[in-house]
């Protein structure tokens, strides 16, 4: 699989949630004057905030596009909407329509499964985004936090028929959560597709900012990301603070950049609410790590053996 020159994916998740329309355009600017194109969103996104429909980030973002938008990859999930819940066929072409209306686009360039639908047959999901693919309402199909099992069939059946099959995985991935490695990489690695990570940060707490007697009480996820707080958490902090120190950066733009190094990831998603969080994202892009940060990093980071 080949690496893509700039790894880093701009993540819409805050767009209409800690990033009013203003910082989001900013935000945005500043990555595509960085060197970025890919920019994630979803139809659900930011439903979960007080006074949110969910489409606000679709909506911020077709506004930017309308005079920014040449150059950029665009990519929407459906599935998550409370207005068009699950994988039903009729429910992905609606909440299609509806993304394409938002972003003001005639097509997207990639079209993710956001949520398996397991009241779905998953020959009847692949059917329809095929179809849609056919159609050209999206360029490329992806599958984001469905298991390994459904989306072996979902391949199996697109290969059986014909049919246009997945050609992205977005899964949580990061130095402090490492479990698709056992299931989903070597399924990616045999289909040749790439995978995309997703809280690539560990909610927060690969910045550094989590510490012993550091109370951290600005970040929505604050409570989960304290949750990594334990040996291994500080042993990975450790590892960062010592590669950032030889780089001369800081811990969130080596833990990037570390994800960028693994097997299968062809883009790593990553949200700043602004652009001073933005730049430390950034700098991930300029960072080449040496066979030594990488085998420090994963010697600090390898999961903990369950016992028997």
């Amino acid at each position: 699989m080949q690496k893509p020159d700039f790894p880093l994916v701009l993540g819409g998740n805050v767009f209409g949630w800690t990033a009013d329309r203003e910082t989001s355009f900013e935000v945005l600017d500043a990555f595509v004057e960085a060197g970025g194109t890919h920019i994630d969103t979803a139809d659900s996104y930011s439903q979960w905030a007080p006074g949110n429909e969910g489409g606000e980030s679709e909506t911020i973002l077709g506004a930017w596009l309308a005079d920014h938008g040449a150059g950029t990859t665009i990519a929407s999930k459906v599935g998550q909407s409370k207005h068009r819940p699950g994988l039903a066929p009729d429910n992905i072409r609606a909440a299609l329509a509806d993304s394409l209306r938002r972003l003001g686009r005639d097509s997207l360039d990639l079209y993710y499964a956001h949520f398996d639908d397991e009241d779905r047959p998953i020959e009847e999901i692949a059917r329809t985004f095929s179809r849609v693919r056919e159609e050209g309402l999206i360029g490329a199909i992806g599958v984001s936090n469905f298991s390994a099992d459904r989306i072996a069939a979902w391949l199996q059946i697109a290969e059986r028929e014909g049919w246009h099959a997945p050609t992205v995985i977005q899964k949580e991935y990061s130095l402090v959560e490492r479990g698709i490695e056992a299931d989903i990489v070597p399924l990616a690695r045999e289909h040749g597709l790439s995978v995309l990570t997703y809280y690539s940060l560990g909610r927060g707490f690969l910045t550094g900012k989590y510490r012993d007697d550091t109370p951290v009480a600005d970040s929505p996820r604050a409570g989960i990301a304290a949750g990594y707080l334990d040996d291994r958490g500080r042993a990975v902090l450790a590892a960062l603070d010592d590669v950032s120190a030889r780089h001369g950066t800081v811990p969130a733009a080596i833990a990037l950049a570390w994800l960028a190094t693994r097997p299968q990831v062809g883009g790593v998603i990553a949200s700043g609410r602004n652009t001073a969080q933005l730049s430390d994202i950034l700098a991930a892009a300029r960072v080449r790590l040496s066979a030594d940060d990488v085998a420090l990093l994963d010697q600090a980071s390898a999961p903990v053996a369950t016992p028997h």
